[in-house]
């Protein structure tokens, strides 16, 4: 049997591992960290009947790689759709803001504003051709299609808070996929995010695949003999491998990229990506009483410290899918994307926390601390790609320069946007790759 190796136990790692093992090869799947997920896994606090994702996580109904893939699993009646309410912070309230009537009665766009929003939307809806769009950035096209006071009111903001200061130079490419294929019902897994990676572990372990945890890669060293890959001390040979974690990493995993093809290797480094800061507050009363789950904040100035929120989105997980699975408690994210060395990411938990936590007097007046039963700070380096004009043509090609080496991540599913349903898309195509090359 061909033997391949598998860096990270993410959905991209576990979808390549599902067709890999059905095609009849030995796979092996490297994971640093104790359980399956990545950054679509989940925590479970004491008393909850269900897991929650450390960084906030949904489907939509047009995903249909993860929605295919959960058929062939066997699992797909574990997937819910509720319809959620998603709103819009403006002039000191929520407004619903997910569907056209919603946004016709907005109050505080004009009509004519209002009307050229609605008929940009409805061009991205409807528009295929995403290629023509990638010349521009997303804050010039919008601008003049719909006009500014419709774009500085609405999708400025929320670009600010995505990309902060590189707002204006992500591709209009990017704002397309976003709008084409999005659906207004949001999905989840009964038992939450963890639960299916779990049941998707246990599935892939049935058909052979072996799942190391805790095993961070030290080495990799490719040669006439094959791949060699170290770690936990043991070394071990495969005739591919697949890494699926970020491109700088897979690069300082694999520095043989570096002599083999300098000029893949500069593409890699030329990768851009936003850090996540979350912050998780179980609270004893419900946050935000409209129903609300995600809200919405505009990002007021490129520069975080001047913005009026710290954070760019506040979500209730329990306005989405009921608190009697979390004992009871109201869940609320506090998710912020930052660059990767800003001071979010390394200042002390309880800093973070405080300092989000001081918002939410904002959405709520009747809000006092001692609201909060228990909090929790996740935090990563990686969370968001930032494709820039002509992206297409910096995106890496799955297949390295290295015989038998591949790579696959949220930084190569370009147009589209990072999430799990396009982590298995990715994970399927590097897959049938190795498939074809062995």
């Amino acid at each position: 049997m061909k033997q391949v190796a598998i860096i990270g136990a993410g959905a991209t790692g576990l979808a390549a591992a599902w067709d890999l093992a059905k095609a009849g090869y030995a796979v092996t799947i490297y994971e640093a960290a104790d359980r399956v997920g990545g950054l679509a896994g989940g925590f479970r606090d004491e008393g909850w009947a269900w897991s929650l994702e450390k960084f906030y996580h949904h489907w939509f109904q047009s995903d249909t790689a993860i929605l295919r893939l959960m058929e062939e699993l066997g699992v797909r009646d574990q997937v819910i759709f509720p319809r959620p309410k998603t709103s819009l912070w403006s002039h000191g309230k929520p407004y619903l803001f997910d569907n056209p009537r919603s946004m016709l009665f907005f109050p505080h766009l004009p009509l004519i504003p209002k009307l050229r929003f609605g008929l940009v939307g409805l061009y991205l809806r409807l528009s295929k051709n995403w290629r023509a769009l990638e010349r521009y950035t997303a804050d010039q096209w919008l601008q003049r299609t719909m006009g500014r006071r419709a774009y500085c009111d609405i999708w400025r903001p929320m670009l600010i808070g995505k990309f902060g200061a590189l707002y204006d130079q992500v591709t209009m490419a990017w704002f397309w996929a976003r709008i084409h294929t999005r659906t207004v019902r949001l999905g989840t897994y009964i038992g939450g995010f963890q639960a299916f990676l779990d049941t998707f572990a246990q599935k892939l372990c049935a058909r052979g695949v072996q799942i190391a945890l805790k095993a961070p890669i030290q080495a990799v060293q490719q040669d006439a003999d094959g791949i060699h890959v170290t770690a936990s001390g043991a070394t071990a040979r495969y005739d591919a491998l697949i890494s699926t974690t970020s491109p700088q990493a897979t690069l300082k995993l694999i520095p043989q990229l570096e002599t083999a093809d300098p000029e893949y290797a500069r593409k890699l480094r030329a990768l851009r990506h936003m850090g996540a800061a979350v912050v998780i507050f179980a609270l004893r009363h419900q946050l935000l009483t409209d129903g609300t789950y995600w809200l919405n904040l505009p990002a007021s100035s490129p520069d975080k410290a001047q913005s009026e929120f710290p954070f760019v989105a506040l979500c209730e997980h329990t306005n989405f899918v009921s608190r009697a699975h979390y004992n009871g408690d109201h869940l609320v994210y506090c998710g912020e994307y930052v660059q990767p060395d800003h001071a979010y990411l390394h200042m002390p938990e309880d800093e973070l926390a405080d300092l989000f936590m001081r918002t939410l007097k904002t959405f709520n007046a009747r809000f006092t601390p001692a609201w909060i039963r228990k909090r929790w700070v996740f935090r990563t380096p990686y969370a968001q790609p930032i494709p820039f004009v002509n992206h297409s043509q910096n995106i890496p090609p799955l297949q390295t320069p290295l015989k038998g080496v591949y790579m696959a991540n949220m930084s190569q599913v370009y147009p589209w946007d990072r999430g799990t349903n396009y982590a298995v898309m990715i994970g399927r195509d590097v897959a049938a790759l190795v498939q074809r090359a062995l």
